[in-house]
C-alpha cells in the first residue's frame, strides 16, 4: 500500500478527491437534496477504493496510469455513492 502512495503523488489524489467530487455532485443533483453530503461521500468513495485494492494486492491499479485510477476512483465514488443513499432513505 505505501508503493501505490508513493507512486500516486499529491496530484494523483487532488485528482481523484476532484473525480470523487464531481460524481457526488452529480448524485446530489439527481437526488435533488444534500449535495454537500453527496460530495463527501464522492470523495470518500474515490479516495478509499483505490487503497483497498493496494492492501488486497491489486497492483495493476498503480501500474495502469492515471485512467484506470480515475476509473477505479469513480467505481468507488458510486459504491459510496449508493450505500449512503440507500442509508439515508
Amino acid at each position: 500500500m505505501e508503493g501505490l502512495l508513493q507512486g500516486l503523488g499529491v496530484t494523483a489524489l487532488v485528482i481523484l478527491a476532484i473525480i470523487g467530487a464531481l460524481a457526488g455532485a452529480i448524485a446530489g443533483r439527481v437526488a435533488g437534496k444534500n449535495t454537500a453530503g453527496y460530495i463527501l461521500l464522492g470523495i470518500v468513495g474515490a479516495l478509499l477504493l483505490p487503497f483497498i485494492l493496494a492492501a488486497l494486492g491489486v497492483t495493476a491499479i498503480a501500474a495502469g496510469g492515471i485512467l484506470v485510477l480515475a476509473l477505479v476512483a469513480l467505481a468507488g465514488a458510486v459504491i459510496v455513492l449508493i450505500i449512503g443513499r440507500a442509508i439515508m432513505k
